[in-house]
């Protein structure tokens, strides 16, 4: 195994095995070849305006539809509200959940896997008055073309619904950490 570093005039390359595995031009951008990713997949999503009215003590799919940014556009933020990573690997995940309701209330959030609880956040709190906030965050595999994750919410109070208007009540966000 050899690895070489190859500066010219207006770059440099690091080989290995005589195969440029990174490129590094004048300006100090990185550019990866051989497999290595430009793009990670990461994208950061919230409820852009009013609120997402939810049926009392039912788990509830959040519908986050607004995007602070997708790298990869991965993340569905008008149909199915989930986030299908087009690279294999971990994926650092945090989510949060701001639930109004006209009486006390018990508040949960969670991260689905496939259609399934994943990870159910930090909370469990109940509220002695509107809004509660709850949040959750974890490190998850994802196999890059079939597996996408969600952020479900659950509140038992009076006309209970989930926050949107203002980007920072209701968030959902991902992005890669190892492949």
């Amino acid at each position: 195994m050899t690895i070489a570093i190859k500066p010219t005039a207006s770059s440099a390359t690091i080989e290995h095995n005589d195969s440029t595995i990174l490129t590094v031009d004048s300006s100090g951008n990185i550019t990866p070849s051989n497999g290595l990713y430009q793009k990670a997949p990461a994208f950061s999503a919230y409820m852009s305006s009013g609120s997402q009215s939810v049926s009392s003590a039912v788990w509830t799919k959040v519908a986050l539809n607004a995007e602070h940014f997708d790298t990869t556009s991965d993340y569905d933020n008008s149909t199915n509200y989930r986030f299908t990573p087009s690279v294999a690997g971990y994926y650092q995940v945090n989510f949060a959940l701001r639930a109004d309701a006209t009486s006390k209330t018990r508040v949960h959030c969670a991260l689905y896997k496939n259609g399934s609880v994943w990870h159910y956040g930090m909370g469990n709190r109940d509220g002695t008055s509107s809004p509660t906030y709850v949040s959750g965050n974890s490190l998850i595999y994802l196999n890059g073309s079939t597996d996408y994750i969600e952020m479900y919410g659950y509140s038992n109070g009076t006309s209970p619904t989930f926050a949107g208007t203002d980007q920072r009540f209701s968030t959902f966000e991902a992005h890669l950490v190892s492949v």
